[in-house]
């Protein structure tokens, strides 16, 4: 029997993200609707800015991918996927998603497999060093912006820094004791360096990577701020960003598709510990959430799928 042809494959291949968010779409109807209701009587420019900050955010993010690497990249095609890398996300957890589509296209840019890697590795490790420095140059200004006594009991913490321990010690142990995997990650890490030390001699790729990777947390919190706005949640603005940004990053510890449960609960204890009620914090994780995962998910789907059958991805 003949085995299908590629291009079939390719369109089949096309299909399948189109179709699973299609269902994602359909399980979480219920509360994409009762969020969308709720944004009914929010006010309307403070919504469309939280849409504006959005897509600014996958710009900033397309000029930090560009600053991980040396070689100019195609601008459209780069931003469609940055775009497309949002509905990706839903497939896999802890922003595998994202980074399977950026790895793609960057060996269709002719980039060799271990310099993508490294770019990605460099992409991911500037955007989590700036979220933390903002978090904590903002904590350090306004230390009573989150109060968290009584809201998370300390030993509710102990088993996430077990499991994270016991992670690290794992990693380490099969780092020491396998040596093909201690050669191949030290080959990374000198190929990582090296391409480092080389964007870093150039201007415009060490402003673009590290603007854009403050550039995007920036943009997000600006985003949960004008949804805040919008539905007149009485919280200082600043204790909304510093929300947001402590949300993000203890969300990262638990990897689910597209953060759907983690991010949403991180971000309800964050609005909390920064003054708002319960009812007020779940009305804005809900309007937030609609405007930066559920409205552009399906489009990101269709961009998705005409990248595979372009062959850009």
């Amino acid at each position: 029997m003949a085995l299908p042809r590629m291009p079939f494959l390719r369109r089949i291949a096309c299909l399948v993200p189109i179709a699973v968010i299609g269902v994602l779409v359909a399980l979480n109807w219920p509360l994409v609707a009762s969020g969308g209701r709720g944004l009914l009587t929010a006010n309307r420019y403070w919504l469309l800015a939280a849409l504006a900050v959005t897509a600014l955010g996958w710009v900033a993010v397309s000029f930090a991918r560009q600053g991980a690497v040396l070689e100019p990249l195609p601008a459209r095609r780069l931003f469609a996927t940055q775009f497309a890398s949002g509905a990706a996300n839903h497939l896999l957890p802890a922003g595998l998603g994202a980074g399977a589509v950026n790895l793609r296209f960057l060996r269709g840019c002719g980039i060799p497999l271990t310099r993508s890697s490294a770019a990605l590795a460099l992409y991911l490790l500037a955007e989590a060093a700036v979220r933390l420095v903002l978090l904590l140059t903002l904590l350090a200004a306004f230390p009573d912006a989150l109060r968290l006594d009584g809201l998370l009991p300390q030993a509710a913490a102990l088993p996430l820094v077990w499991a994270a321990g016991g992670l690290l010690c794992t990693a380490l142990l099969a780092l020491i004791a396998i040596r093909p995997l201690r050669r191949a990650v030290a080959a990374f890490a000198g190929t990582a360096l090296t391409d480092a030390r080389a964007l870093h001699a150039r201007p415009t790729r060490a402003l673009a990577l590290w603007g854009g990777s403050l550039a995007f947390p920036v943009l997000q919190a600006a985003g949960l701020v004008a949804v805040a706005l919008a539905l007149d949640v009485p919280v200082p603005v600043i204790h909304v960003a510093i929300a947001y940004l402590s949300a993000s990053i203890a969300a990262a510890a638990v990897p689910t598709p597209g953060g759907i449960g983690s991010v949403d609960a991180a971000l309800v204890i964050a609005l909390v510990a920064a003054g708002a009620s319960v009812t007020a914090a779940g009305s804005v994780v809900l309007g937030y959430r609609i405007i930066t995962v559920w409205l552009p998910l399906i489009p990101g789907a269709l961009v998705l799928g005409a990248l595979v059958r372009s062959k850009v991805i």
